[in-house]
């Protein structure tokens, strides 16, 4: 029998949404035991969305699937209480309100080291514990606005494009709690004594612009909006359009790599040495591939190490085995399968496929709640 890694785990998750729902799925991968608290009613708002799933959204199916949902009223004494009875016997809390909220309701980081003090407390923010920033509303693309990356890559009016999924949510938020969360746990092993982790996905952003960080220390100057190596300012890091309306990604920044592609495009030689003339050599370029379609690069580049590809649709991508997805099916009386998303952790170690269902949200009850997973 095969034992995950975080077997023996408890983890009480007060979070909603994203980044704290999507790490501890990854902390129940592991092997962890995940109990979420949600509000009365209507729950976490993420059942609400669409498409449906059953009775939920499949968005919340997929990032909740293998926890138990329990209702509790925080601002219910009583309730927040016995809520409170489950962190003094978590090994991890995860929460993600904004500042000082979860400390006016009772559950604080103070509240429950006071009855846990080797808890693991997680808290997860937009702009952490601490700024002017704490209590700022905002979302995914106003972090990334903020923090300076969103403006990186322009069109021809200047504009910013919108990103192609949420990257504050998950690589500054979920990511980072879970790693910290390991780190904590591994540190409690040594100290035992648990810790506070402020997980901030604005500043855990400035990780993902270490580049355009060591340029400035190195006397380059901040980013340029759209010319810079990898944001559009050399042809061999480019999106290029053809024919057939499709585009081909080219990211042949090694010499090797941009040379055989210089030979495959028939690139004239004056343009293989492109400094100085990179936007010639990106207009060039484009007349090239959009002479052709995009069948015709996919099968110039077959077998070819150039760095260079069709953009696929999503079609295209779960067709040729680079996405993984599982059809759910309705599982008589069990709800639905809702297959597994990609984890860190080696498959063989995660909670297998057909683990049934998303949580239905119960109301909380008396008794140990941590004895009946």
């Amino acid at each position: 029998m095969t034992i995950r890694p975080l077997t023996g785990v408890r983890v009480l998750d007060l979070s909603t949404l994203l980044p704290g729902p999507l790490a501890t799925l990854l902390l129940a991968d592991s092997g962890a035991d995940v109990v979420k608290i949600e509000r009365p009613g209507i729950g976490d708002e993420m059942r609400s969305y669409t498409p449906k799933l059953g009775e939920s959204s499949a968005n919340y199916a997929v990032l909740n699937r293998g926890k138990r949902a329990y209702a509790a009223d925080l601002k219910d004494p009583a309730q927040r209480d016995r809520v409170l009875e489950l962190a003094a016997d978590a090994d991890v809390v995860v929460e993600q309100f904004r500042p000082g909220v979860v400390d006016r309701l009772g559950l604080g980081y103070r509240q429950v080291s006071a009855v846990n003090p080797r808890v693991i407390y997680c808290s997860i923010t937009g702009y952490g514990q601490h700024g002017p920033n704490t209590h700022r509303a905002a979302h995914d693309l106003n972090y990334l606005a903020d923090a300076g990356l969103l403006g990186v890559v322009a069109d021809g009016n200047n504009k910013p494009a919108l990103p192609p999924t949420v990257i504050a949510d998950i690589a500054g938020g979920s990511y980072p709690a879970v790693v910290n969360i390991l780190l904590a746990l591994r540190q409690r092993d040594v100290t035992g004594a648990g810790c506070r982790l402020d997980i901030s996905m604005s500043h855990n952003l400035q990780l993902m612009m270490y580049g355009y960080f060591a340029t400035h220390q190195a006397g380059g100057g901040w980013p340029v909006p759209g010319k810079e190596l990898l944001t559009g300012g050399s042809p061999r890091y480019q999106v290029y359009g053809t024919s057939d309306r499709r585009q081909v990604a080219v990211a042949a920044l090694e010499q090797k790599f941009w040379e055989r592609l210089a030979e495959l495009v028939e690139l004239p030689a004056e343009y293989v040495d492109e400094r100085g003339q990179e936007d010639t050599v990106v207009k060039v370029l484009a007349a090239r591939f959009g002479a052709q379609s995009a069948a015709y690069w996919r099968d110039l580049f077959d077998g070819e190490d150039v760095c260079s590809v069709v953009v696929a649709t999503f079609d295209e991508a779960v067709e040729a085995g680079l996405v993984d997805t599982d059809s759910p099916d309705r599982l008589a009386g069990d709800g639905f399968d809702v297959g597994t998303l990609p984890s860190p952790v080696a498959p063989a170690l995660r909670r297998p496929p057909g683990v049934v269902g998303y949580p239905a949200l119960e109301q909380l009850p008396e008794g140990d709640v941590w004895s009946a997973p």
